[in-house]
């Protein structure tokens, strides 16, 4: 502890903010343990991707990697008109004034979406803060790079968002000579058939990690 490394490569352009909040919390757990935590980025880490990110002591980004995208979506079609055109009858029955403001079948008021972008804000702002959190340098400008917008890895190193530009190869290539370097990799499970149904409903939400542990040669240090 303190002179091994845990190094991720992140592939993810965000998903649900449960999911990757919980993935973060998981990555904080490696540093509270006395190791230090490297991000690679080699293609992409946006929204809860750099949510994830963020969390390293250093974060190395590929030139033309995407990083960012500090910003909260929620996508809710609603087919509540076209049913009542054809005499379709939904009702949708809650206790709580509030448990639940958008879906798809219910008749949408502006109360209703009002209380839904709080809620969205309310995650923006909690998004913002884990960033502060993790990069203090962060702290005068977070509103600047909080704007959703997803930046290439050069731009993101000028707003302070990746610390190099490097590539996970380069990286690990850099530190070869001093580290012993053990690749763990997620063991892909063998699929029935050409298409797995918890797959297609986790689309867009799965983070593609890469996770290697660095130990240092020098046996005095380790």
């Amino acid at each position: 502890p303190g002179l091994d490394q845990v190094v991720v490569c992140i592939t993810s352009p965000g998903g649900a903010v449960t999911m990757y909040g919980l993935a973060a919390s998981q990555l904080m757990r490696i540093k509270s343990a006395g190791l230090k935590l490297v991000v690679c980025v080699d293609s992409i880490a946006a929204s809860g991707g750099y949510l994830m990110g963020v969390t390293a002591d250093r974060i190395y980004a590929a030139p033309f990697a995407l990083v960012g995208s500090i910003g909260v979506i929620s996508i809710v079609p609603n087919v509540h008109e076209l049913l009542e055109k054809h005499d379709i009858h939904t009702h949708v029955i809650t206790a709580g004034k509030y448990k639940r403001t958008l879906d798809v079948l219910g008749e949408v008021t502006e109360e209703g979406k009002k209380k839904f972008k709080e809620e969205l804000e309310e995650v923006h702002v909690a998004f913002k803060d884990h960033i502060v959190l993790n990069r203090p340098q962060l702290k005068g400008h977070i509103e600047e790079v909080s704007t959703g917008e997803a930046y290439l890895a050069v731009q993101a190193k000028q707003k302070g968002l990746v610390d190099e530009i490097k590539t996970s190869d380069e990286y690990f290539g850099s530190i070869s000579s001093a580290y012993d370097i053990i690749l763990l990799q997620e063991k892909e499970k063998k699929k029935i058939f050409p298409f797995d149904l918890s797959d297609m409903a986790l689309a867009g939400l799965r983070t593609s990690l890469t996770s290697a542990i660095i130990k240092n040669k020098n046996p005095m240090l380790v």
